[in-house]
């Protein structure tokens, strides 16, 4: 069927859009949706094609198993929003699409976003609600917790990784306390970190641990995973912490050919605080030429 539109019609159209300019974002918008609808469906089908090994209403002997219609689907793409395709059957039920992923409701990218925007501070409730400007389409507080599982399974990956092939020459070890939502409150939670430099000067990250930083046994614990994971002790020649007698002692016992050193802020800080107010700053001068001397003497 072919659609015509007359010249009254379009100029009804552009004086609407006078009126309302950012109307024609909209009428771009759906016809976009609608095109792309057509192309996914369309794609679906030629799968199914390929398929059978045969075009449409083609007959071939032996065949036993035929097109059986299609169903309704919702699909969100990225920058596209929501868009209705047609998905093609077969009478056996053994055609699996590609195009689109199969028990998902929207673009990996998107699932990517969506962690991202968790990640910095954003609630499931309001990505929840915002989610209908972002994307075209709301995505509920469950579905948004479901795609952060699939984070939180990566991040355990990453935190038990293999460190057999890093060579750590010294370890910075401190505790660092995070935010975390516990049983629906927001509570303070101790971490046990270690930031490491290898022998070629590159950082990283070889362990996250929860646990009391003032405790020697969790400390203990935290090195031996350390370990237990390849990290190999005989090339960690400098340990960087601050104070903890505790931590001090652990390090020594679990790396025994490496020197301990105070971490220099916490030395800072120690100084500073017994330094009369006046004169913080020249002693902080002083402090930071002899922690960047070119030489011990």
């Amino acid at each position: 069927m072919k659609v015509e539109i007359s010249i009254p019609e379009v100029v009804s159209i552009f004086k609407e859009v006078q009126k309302q300019p950012e109307q024609i974002f909209d009428m771009i918008r759906v016809e976009i949706k609608d095109s792309v609808s057509r192309y996914l469906s369309k794609m679906m089908q030629v799968e199914l094609t390929e398929f059978l090994g045969r075009e449409p209403y083609e007959r071939k002997k032996a065949d036993t198993n035929h097109r059986n219609g299609s169903y309704d689907r919702r699909f969100t793409l990225k920058r596209i929003g929501e868009v209705e395709v047609k998905v093609p059957r077969d009478r056996k039920g053994k055609f699996k699409t590609q195009v689109i992923p199969r028990s998902k409701r929207y673009e990996d990218e998107i699932r990517q976003d969506l962690c991202l925007m968790f990640l910095t501070g954003v609630s499931t409730r309001s990505l929840s609600m915002i989610s209908t400007k972002l994307i075209g389409r709301k995505i509920s507080a469950a579905e948004i917790s479901n795609a952060n599982k699939e984070l939180i399974a990566a991040v355990e990956r990453w935190r038990n990784r293999d460190l057999s092939q890093e060579s750590i020459k010294y370890l910075f070890l401190d505790g660092v306390c995070f935010h975390m939502r516990i049983d629906g409150s927001i509570e303070t939670v101790p971490v046990l970190v270690a930031i490491g430099v290898t022998e070629t000067g590159c950082k990283l990250v070889p362990g996250l641990q929860g646990g009391d930083k003032e405790s020697a046994s969790n400390w203990r614990e935290f090195i031996k995973d350390l370990k237990k994971r390849g990290l190999d002790g005989s090339k960690t020649t400098l340990g960087i912490m601050d104070g903890l007698p505790g931590l001090e002692r652990v390090f020594k016992e679990e790396f025994p050919k490496a020197k301990v050193q105070r971490c220099q802020v916490h030395v800072a800080k120690k100084v500073l605080a017994k330094v009369p107010k006046k004169l913080k700053q020249a002693v902080a001068d002083d402090m930071r030429s002899i922690f960047y001397a070119s030489s011990k003497k």
